[in-house]
């Protein structure tokens, strides 16, 4: 289980229905932004050295993150989500909601629009 934060041009993230962020959007979104590649599915080994494989025809990777591990946007009935973003990544997907007029809302309705106040000073003290 995790939390997910979503891009999203509803009024909820999870109402059915609303404005929603089309596949052909994503698609040249993703075709605009050289840190993302939509690769259908997901690889990663348990703590039991299983393999898990998530497979989505628009399950994009994002590369650049700072810890280099793959941070992993998944599309879903018009909105985009990421499982338990850092403040790294809720930035990325800031810049991506202002390119498609879309919002960052977390699982419980809150909004991620701006940097959060922690963030913003600890991006001041340590650049």
């Amino acid at each position: 289980m995790g939390y997910e934060v979503h891009i999203t041009r509803k009024v909820e993230w999870s109402d059915e229905n609303g404005p929603r962020i089309s596949e052909n959007e994503w698609k040249a979104y993703v075709a605009s932004d050289s840190e993302l590649v939509i690769t259908g599915a997901a690889e990663q080994a348990n703590p039991n050295g299983e393999t898990i494989r998530i497979a989505q025809p628009l399950l994009t990777e994002w590369r650049r993150h700072s810890s280099r591990s793959p941070v992993w946007f998944s599309y879903f009935e018009g909105n985009l989500s990421v499982k338990n973003p850092d403040e790294e990544c809720l930035a990325k997907m800031r810049q991506i909601a202002a390119k498609l007029l879309a919002r960052v809302q977390g699982d419980d309705g809150e909004f991620y629009d701006e940097p959060t106040k922690k963030s913003s000073i600890l991006k001041r003290l340590f650049g």
